[in-house]
């Protein structure tokens, strides 16, 4: 049977989500892209769950991806500036894991934990910076260091670790066979910085499009992802749901609450996770459906 889309679409790093998943191990520090409850991986997240990875030490500008992957006990350490729906201020999950002391947490300010990402692509052991100097930050993150300026100012400055990772996911608008993806919405989410600091980088789109029509219509800035950096790509037409993917959709608000609310207890979480996350891609997508026709 012939692809309407082309030969073009079929080669190259095409891969399905339980592909990529399956090329992940446990114990991996693993990175993932998107901020808050806006353009998270969805689709490589639940396959995540589908599998057996775990013991997890997972970076991220935390939302409902930490949140799943706490709630199903995949996180060993997490590195993090916040986890949070933005709708909804903290991630129930996250908050439920601290507070039982489920993983080991690593707290940076935004700006320190973009310097790391940075420190790491640019294949540096760290980043000078003054972001957290004269703040919390290094009261509750006693590994961090602080070095002087070699110039004769003699500044100090907060020392960022480089954040290295084994392995990142992230999620675009549009992306080509070869891993080369640009988004379509306000920001970035440094997602190309998730990519060049990871040994290995996965991307998840709405949609594949051959690569001669990837810079149709885009202002440069938005081809973000160069192919260089990148494993495999994915095709997950909502495959950030539950959270933004704009300008294709907005973030799912009335099912976020559901999310959020069925984190209250385990009972409620237990039918939550037996009505959408027992299955595969297209049965979360179908059983969604389902509940949004419920609420009219």
């Amino acid at each position: 049977m012939s692809d309407r889309r082309g030969p073009d679409h079929r080669a190259g790093k095409i891969m399905t989500p339980d592909e990529i998943v399956g090329r992940l191990e446990s114990g991996m520090t693993l990175g993932i892209g998107g901020w808050g409850s806006r353009r998270k991986p969805m689709a490589l997240v639940r396959a995540l769950l589908r599998s057996g990875v775990t013991d997890l030490t997972v970076v991220s500008y935390g939302g409902p991806d930490v949140g799943l992957l706490a709630a199903a006990g995949r996180i060993r350490k997490l590195v993090t500036a916040f986890t949070t729906l933005d709708s909804i201020p903290l991630e129930p999950h996250f908050r439920a894991a601290r507070e039982r002391g489920a993983f080991e947490l690593v707290e940076l300010d935004e700006a320190m934990f973009m310097q790391g990402l940075t420190a790491a692509a640019q294949r540096l052991p760290f980043l000078p910076i003054r972001a957290g100097l004269g703040s919390d930050v290094l009261r509750v993150n006693p590994l961090l260091r602080t070095v002087t300026s070699p110039y004769d100012d003699r500044e100090e400055l907060v020392a960022v670790p480089a954040l290295r990772m084994d392995a990142a996911l992230v999620h675009l608008n549009r992306a080509d066979r070869f891993g080369n993806a640009r988004y379509l919405g306000p920001d970035p989410y440094f997602d190309d910085l998730f990519c060049e600091a990871s040994d290995t980088a996965y991307v998840s789109c709405e949609q594949v499009v051959d690569a001669g029509r990837l810079a149709e219509h885009a202002a440069p800035q938005t081809l973000l992802i160069s192919r260089h950096t990148v494993t495999g790509v994915a095709e997950t037409p909502k495959g950030a749901h539950f959270t933004s993917c704009v300008p294709d959709y907005g973030r799912d608000e009335p099912f976020q609450r559901a999310y959020a609310d069925a984190a209250a207890d385990p009972e409620s979480w237990a039918a939550f996770r037996a009505r959408f996350l027992a299955g595969g891609e297209r049965d979360y997508h179908l059983a969604v459906q389902a509940w949004h026709k419920e609420q009219r």
